[in-house]
């Protein structure tokens, strides 16, 4: 079955939104670059900097108007295949360069470019013009497209690693956990049957939402229910061992979170630091809300002779690339053991949405339309 993340890598183009401001700057910054190897490149009779500047205002003409082309046909590319699609760049932007290039040697010869002299900077010959302009532009433009194939490429595989991995923690819902929940279930159907019937809900809640394909990103209000819902299942089983100490209420509920970053956390708080204790603990979760930043800590107890096992380093490895994945650099997962405490620490940037998020937002949409980055 294949992947939210490879659905939307089939069905898109491989081309940035350039309506947006970064790969619009991208394209200046390309077709700058080209001008300054073309300056560097020939010596031309009307000196460096006046090769370099008159360079520079074509390309930028062709490199501008070429974005807002671009953005106006990107819903149309977006439909075709990689192939149909990137030939379709490739004529309108010979058409462009074609048109600009026309345009450039018309003005060259008006009365005005006479009168001023400035006739030197335009070409003579429009055949040798289009000729170089049109082959320099198509090979610039097809290293461009395979730049940006490879990089979308590239994040196409990062997103469906990250899938793997998501489906990977899902199954690994430790069948003891299960057991347990059933056996307490069933020890409660006759001692106090509201309680199992609660407890049957939570298990079902707490499965549809470890299983769900479709909670890449959720609200940060979802997850801790997710948590909480978690808590309410070992409390049954673990009694007074359990305590879970939440000291969260500067978090805001509204921000973006990726699904299942907080209850992994918990459940391994809980099977490697509570479960070993005789008296059992306290997990502490801590959150707060600084210079747009969010922070949650958790915090369990360990046993002296007690080490990291596998399950716990698999779960903190998922939820750091995921993190990296929604949030960049500014995504951070730090654990380690401290004294008799073994820490979590994750701090990411606070997105939040305008509106409901639909359930359905994959991961490879880190920031939504609809969401703002808090500052």
């Amino acid at each position: 079955m294949k992947t939210d993340a490879s659905r939307g890598g089939e069905q898109s183009f491989y081309l940035p939104d350039v309506c947006e401001s970064r790969p619009a700057i991208a394209i200046v910054v390309i077709v700058q670059l080209t001008a300054l190897v073309l300056a560097l490149a020939r010596q031309s009779s009307v000196g460096f900097w006046a090769d370099l500047s008159r360079t520079s205002l074509f390309l930028l003409w062709i490199g501008l108007v070429g974005a807002g082309v671009l953005c106006w046909t990107g819903p149309i590319l977006r439909r075709m295949t990689v192939g149909r699609g990137s030939l379709a760049v490739l004529a309108m932007v010979t058409a462009l360069i074609t048109l600009v290039s026309v345009v450039t040697f018309e003005l060259g010869r008006t009365q005005w470019s006479r009168d001023t002299g400035a006739n030197g900077l335009f070409p003579p010959d429009l055949s040798g013009f289009l000729e170089r302009n049109i082959s320099i532009g198509v090979i610039v433009t097809a290293l461009a497209l395979r730049y940006f194939y490879v990089r979308h490429q590239w994040r196409l595989n990062v997103e469906m690693q990250a899938a793997a991995r998501v489906h990977a923690l899902q199954a690994r819902i430790r069948p003891h956990f299960l057991f347990n929940s059933m056996n307490t279930i069933a020890s409660l159907t006759r001692s106090d049957p509201a309680q199992a019937e609660q407890a049957v809900q939570d298990l079902a809640d707490l499965f549809r939402a470890n299983l769900s394909e479709k909670r890449n990103i959720i609200t940060l209000e979802e997850e801790l229910e997710v948590g909480r819902t978690y808590q309410r299942i070992e409390q049954l089983r673990l009694g007074s061992r359990l305590n879970v100490d939440w000291k969260i209420d500067p978090l805001p509920r509204n921000a973006l979170v990726p699904g299942l970053m907080l209850q992994p956390l918990l459940e391994n708080a809980i099977y490697h630091g509570i479960e070993p204790q005789p008296g059992g603990g306290t997990v502490s979760v801590v959150g707060e809300l600084n210079g747009g930043l969010i922070t949650i800590v958790v915090r369990n107890p360990v046993a002296q002779q007690q080490t990291e096992r596998e399950g716990n380093r698999l779960a903190l490895a998922n939820i750091r690339e995921r993190l990296t994945l929604m949030y960049g650099e500014r995504g951070l997962v730090k654990s380690g053991r401290f004294d008799t405490e073994y820490i979590v620490t994750l701090r990411f940037p606070y997105i939040e949405s305008h509106e409901r998020l639909s359930p359905e937002a994959p991961v490879s949409d880190p920031v939504p339309k609809s969401a703002t980055v808090r500052r």
